[in-house]
């Protein structure tokens, strides 16, 4: 338990130095005579220093970390950091000229940033107040940032309060940082500056500091668990009999559907048997970095248990408790679905034209494998080429209404009237030119199936209030015509548009997009999945070699290091159409680098691949091949979010030569700027 400080026990009293000073000398010379001008605060805090052998003579903190370590703590403490860089930058003016810094650690006291005022940067570097020190009591001896983390309450530590003689002529407050959800301490936030920096107000700006960052955590936190719960609302809101728990990604329930009670009761289970305080309180417990934990309750099975990822990372899980039925059905095994991975079912092969095994990919597909079981409308999100295309008509396929029609439409290749008549088609006679007996549109074919959309961030604004009453009513009026005609279809839609931003320019409307984004899913680029290309490349060179009569073909480990530093702007319907002309263009039956299509080695900048060596003394050889790996270390990167050991594992590489190859490279402010876009 937390010591518990008294308000009259947080603030020092300057005026009280000197009999501080002579308190110090005699508690070290084993004379424990206390003295009121020393504070209960400090006293406990001197004699658990002197219990586990701290050294009053320490002149400053331990050596910092090494560079990548520290890399490697700031990585451990992302959520942390992005919530309080706003706070630490603010802290560079209002700081300034006070002789003070602002400082943020980690929950052992090991300093992550600080800012503030410049002059002081140098006394700081004399102490180890520095990114990578630790400032723990066992570490330093009583200072506010230790003795903070030791009672979990807001302290100052003044001048002679503290225990080492070299960190005496400094003036600290602190406060911890706690989970807003649990209470746990994250880490410390700190104010401090030499003896003549002293002010009371310190220790008012380090809680009101802490309070900013503990409110950024929880929105950060909130904004998870949003996305967490609209992975999850199919499974939540699904007619099954099967239970459904939602838990976050530390394990806590945070959503049950209606049936999980019944289910529990079925099973000889109450919500008592499960948790104290009911399924509210039910907790799971993994290790960082395990998808699924350990240990479990008895009553629990592992199969029950699907990891939720977002982006490779596991922002939560979901547990399906088996109805009764289901059980006795599949004869005591459960068949369930898992989010970011495959899924077992009979229409499996729906999906089988999807190539690849990249987490990205996995992840987008074990989505939309999800989704695919609804009527919900659903959003793909992709730059061009990516195949939004082939996702729409798998997800129709392994729907309900697979045998229903799928029925096409490109948004952006027709003129608006042109559009218009597409997709509510028209009446004889509707308008100059109109076909004989007139035309059923689009989304009137679409009846009972499903309609897919294709750019639909092209739609005219003029027309889009037109089909979204169609969504709405589920009505359609054809061109000329006064009557409508019910409707009911499944619309899937996609875009390369960033649709958010096409709101604010006043090019889509907002209520369209609501009912369109009701569910997304988001198909990466082929960069983004350079590892999938060997495969890739394999699927379309056989299929080729197949449509045009030749004898099979594949690459070569040179030419398929080559692809994978290509940028691939058009994707996948770009790499289909470089497999088609090296097959085309060469008679061999292994195609190498010699055969990428000039404009692909042009675009290279003719760079050795990675690996070879180089000719002696070419710089201009040289610095092609830094180009090529700097591009391949970006694109992972960006892939990544900025998750360095995403990135690391992407690249095959420790994550301390990442972190070596960045510095050389200058892109450390770019890691930083998609970590805070991510988080």
């Amino acid at each position: 338990m937390a010591a518990t400080v008294s308000s009259g026990q947080m603030f020092s009293v300057p005026e009280n130095d000197g009999r501080i000073m002579t308190s110090w000398e005699r508690f070290l010379s084993g004379d424990e005579t206390g003295s009121d001008a020393l504070r209960r605060l400090i006293d406990d805090s001197w004699r658990r220093c002197h219990g586990a052998s701290v050294d009053p003579e320490r002149h400053r903190a331990p050596e910092p970390l090494a560079e990548h370590s520290l890399h490697s703590l700031r990585d451990e403490c992302g959520e942390l950091l992005t919530a309080s860089a706003p706070v630490m930058a603010s802290a560079r003016d209002f700081l300034s000229e006070t002789g003070t810094v602002m400082v943020l650690t980690d929950q052992s006291g090991t300093i992550l940033n600080l800012e503030g005022d410049m002059s002081t940067r140098g006394a700081a570097e004399n102490v180890h107040l520095l990114s990578g020190a630790n400032w723990s009591e066992l570490a330093c001896g009583t200072n506010a940032i230790g003795t903070a983390l030791e009672v979990g309450q807001p302290v100052q530590i003044h001048s002679a309060e503290h225990y080492c003689a070299g960190i005496k002529r400094w003036s600290c407050s602190a406060t911890v940082i706690r989970d807003p959800y649990d209470g746990t301490i994250l880490g410390v936030v700190d104010v401090s500056g030499l003896g003549a920096s002293y002010s009371r107000h310190s220790l008012a700006l380090v809680v009101a500091t802490a309070g900013r960052i503990e409110n950024r955590l929880a929105k950060i936190e909130l904004g998870v668990r949003y996305r967490l719960l609209e992975q999850c609302v199919e499974r939540l809101s699904s007619s099954s009999a099967d239970g459904i728990i939602v838990f976050d990604r530390r394990g806590r329930a945070i959503k049950a559907n209606s049936r999980a009670s019944a289910v529990m009761a079925d099973m000889g289970l109450g919500e008592g048997a499960v948790a104290p305080d009911g399924l509210a309180s039910l907790s799971l417990a993994w290790k960082k970095g395990k998808r699924l934990p350990d240990e479990m309750p008895e009553w629990m099975r592992q199969e029950w248990l699907e990891p939720v990822l977002e982006g490779g990372e596991q922002i939560g899980a979901v547990l399906t408790l088996p109805s009764r039925r289901a059980f006795s059905s599949a004869g005591g095994r459960i068949v369930s679905s898992v989010y970011g991975g495959e899924m077992a079912s009979e229409k499996e092969g729906a999906f089988e034209r999807v190539v690849g095994e990249s987490s990205a990919l996995m992840q987008a597909l074990g989505r939309a494998q999800q989704l695919a079981k609804s009527r919900v409308p659903v959003l793909l999100l992709g730059e061009t080429g990516v195949g939004k295309d082939v996702f729409a008509r798998c997800i129709h396929e392994f729907g309900a209404t697979k045998d229903a029609p799928f029925v096409a439409l490109n948004c952006g290749g027709f003129s608006r009237e042109l559009l218009t008549s597409e997709l509510f088609g028209y009446t004889e006679g509707a308008f100059t030119g109109a076909r004989r007996g007139g035309m059923i549109g689009k989304i009137e074919a679409a009846d009972g199936g499903t309609l897919f959309l294709d750019e639909i961030g092209e739609m005219p604004i003029d027309l889009q209030p037109h089909f979204l009453r169609v969504l709405e009513e589920g009505e359609v009026y054809r061109l000329g015509e006064n009557k409508p005609r019910k409707v009911n279809f499944r619309l899937i839609a996609a875009t390369n548009r960033d649709l958010r931003k096409e709101i604010q320019a006043g090019r889509f409307r907002m209520d369209l997009f609501y009912r369109v984004a009701v569910t997304s899913i988001n198909i990466p680029s082929l960069r983004d999945r350079a590892a999938d290309i060997p495969l890739l490349g394999e699927h379309y060179l056989e299929r080729l070699a197949r449509q045009h009569g030749l004898a099979p073909r594949r690459l070569s480990r040179g030419a398929i290091e080559q692809l994978q530093q290509y940028a691939w702007p058009g994707n996948i319907r770009e790499f289909r159409n470089v497999m088609e002309s090296m097959l085309l263009t060469s008679q061999e039956a292994v195609l190498t680098e010699a055969d990428l299509p000039p404009d692909l080695r042009a675009s290279l900048g003719s760079a050795p691949a990675l690996g070879t060596d180089l000719p002696g003394g070419d710089s201009r050889d040289l610095t092609c091949l830094e180009n090529a790996e700097r591009d391949a270390i970006l694109r992972a990167i960006k892939g990544c979010r900025g998750n360095m050991t995403a990135v690391a594992r992407e690249l095959g590489i420790a994550k301390s030569t990442v972190y070596v190859k960045l510095k050389r490279f200058g892109l450390e402010s770019l890691v930083d700027d998609l970590r805070n876009y991510r988080l």
